[in-house]
């Protein structure tokens, strides 16, 4: 540890690394650090960022969007016990990032010390650099070329014309976001990640005189840089194209409360917003989740169990460390029914006293990080398919579902784009225009049911930390009654 004069800053010559996150930038840090720390700081944190993304459309048979972007910037946070200010710049030189620590310090009402005072730099850790040891360096290099996102994409375009019938229009849509961070923090934590994500989804609309029917798919992945060339477009295609003729001409839902089945995937997107939401400790620090003090009580069936992780190969929300340099783990959110933990980050465990889960997390370095879910689900039951099914006289499968919104407090309202009628066990015809109306707290003690066909999707969460790259997930289950509106 080193003890410098604040007058001798101006006479340092930091050399960091301009085009890469790497050990040469210790010294600048741990120094700021250390100022940071002697204006009577509780805690510093930097968090540095470069991005490289580009997204491109097609739209029928043409390339209608091709759109990259770059940016680089870095975002500082200070505690002063367990109030905090953040401050982002674009300005990374060492008086760049003095500037915007000292106007998050001074929001705060810290001073830096005076010309003549000791600032003791703090002591990183030894760099943990998931970039280098697990291979990430080459990832940017090795996608996709414009060229190839633009054949891929038309490619696909042309498998949906070819399999779909009535069709109005066709969107393939592609992104790739590539991102490399460094985190440092007065607590010692230095540590550098990338991270790569891609996507691809299609969008179809067909009609036939006064019917309609519009299917979406999206499928992702978060760390395979040949991803896009890898797709089996004809067999997305195939099912897209399936989902919209089953639904062109189907009857509309008839209103009523019905007792549902779920189907697995992308069907988990209604625990992740009417529940996961509420498990965030976020919530906690504003009261305004109805699991507050829950912790080790029953607030879902006894056959429910969920997971939020960082962890399972190649999905959305995996990550080695979340945006505060805190390495990926498990955390089992809900047991039997039983409430075991929230899903926190730094300022929840200052705040409320949950334990940190590797769950900070934000859209980029223009926001401070906030506890936000990654691969969130409902564990596998011990139930088959045939037996959700068998157990229901009369009641609704909603195959696949669209969009939705959820309240403060978990009501919610979510759209089924494909659904089907169930008469004495068995799947009869198929319905459109249906929704499902609740809230989290009666939803989860009727999930009665779930069988052993877990399985996830990928997906975009939006909360006070920006939008980031979630992942939802649920075996097929059975909820025993729920409203649903329709004609």
């Amino acid at each position: 540890m080193i003890a410098l004069l604040t007058q001798d800053l101006e006479t340092r010559d930091y050399r960091s690394t301009r085009d890469r996150f790497d050990d040469t930038w210790r010294e600048p840090l741990s120094t700021l650090l250390g100022l940071g720390r002697a204006a009577g700081a509780t805690l510093i944190e930097f968090f540095l960022e470069r991005k490289n993304y580009i997204s491109a459309l097609a739209e029928d048979d043409i390339i209608s969007s091709l759109s990259p972007a770059l940016s680089t910037g870095a975002g500082v946070r200070v505690f002063r016990g367990e109030t905090d200010c953040y401050v982002s710049t674009n300005d990374l030189s060492f008086n760049g990032l003095k500037a915007a620590m000292d106007k998050a310090l001074s929001t705060l009402g810290l001073t830096l010390p005076s010309a003549t005072s000791f600032a003791p730099e703090v002591n990183l850790e030894p760099l943990r650099d998931y970039g280098s040891s697990r291979n990430k360096n080459i990832w940017l290099g090795d996608t996709s070329s414009m060229r190839e996102m633009s054949d891929v994409l038309l490619g696909a375009n042309d498998s949906l014309k070819r399999q779909a019938n009535h069709v109005q229009s066709r969107r393939a849509a592609y992104f790739r976001d590539w991102q490399e961070v460094l985190v440092a923090a007065s607590d010692g934590t230095f540590a550098r990640d990338i991270r790569l994500t891609q996507s691809v989804g299609y969008s179809l609309l067909c009609a036939d005189g006064e019917n309609r029917s519009s299917i979406s798919q999206r499928i992702g992945d978060s760390s395979n840089p040949g991803f896009l060339r890898d797709w089996s477009y004809e067999k997305t295609a195939a099912d897209v194209a399936e989902s919209a003729g089953q639904m062109l001409y189907a009857d509309y839902v008839e209103s009523g409360t019905y007792p549902i089945i779920m189907a697995n995937s992308f069907g988990g997107v209604i625990f992740h917003e009417a529940c996961g939401h509420l498990l965030e400790t976020t919530q906690i620090e504003r009261e305004t989740t109805p699991f507050l003090h829950k912790k080790g009580e029953k607030i879902a069936h006894e056959n429910l169990t969920a997971w939020d992780e960082g962890m399972t190969d190649r999905e959305f929300g995996t990550i080695d460390m979340d945006d505060e340099g805190m390495p990926a783990q498990r955390t089992l959110l809900i047991e039997n029914g039983i409430l075991k933990n929230f899903i926190s980050d730094r300022a929840g465990e200052m705040r409320t006293g949950e334990p940190r889960t590797g769950s900070g997390r934000r859209q980029g370095y223009t926001y401070a990080a906030a506890s936000r879910m990654r691969n969130t689900y409902i564990a596998p039951g011990n139930f088959t398919n045939e037996q959700l099914f068998e157990s229901i006289d009369k009641g609704i499968y909603c195959k696949k579902m669209g969009g939705g919104s959820v309240g403060p407090t978990g009501e919610f309202n979510f759209g089924v784009d494909e659904a089907y009628l169930i008469e004495n066990g068995k799947i009869t015809k198929p319905l459109k225009g249906a929704t499902l109306i609740g809230e989290a707290v009666d939803v989860m003690q009727k999930i009665s049911m779930s069988s052993n066909d877990l399985s996830l999707a990928p997906g975009f969460c939006g909360s006070v930390s920006g939008s980031v790259y979630v992942t939802v997930g649920q075996p097929h289950i059975k909820v025993d009654s729920i409203a649903i509106g329709g004609r």
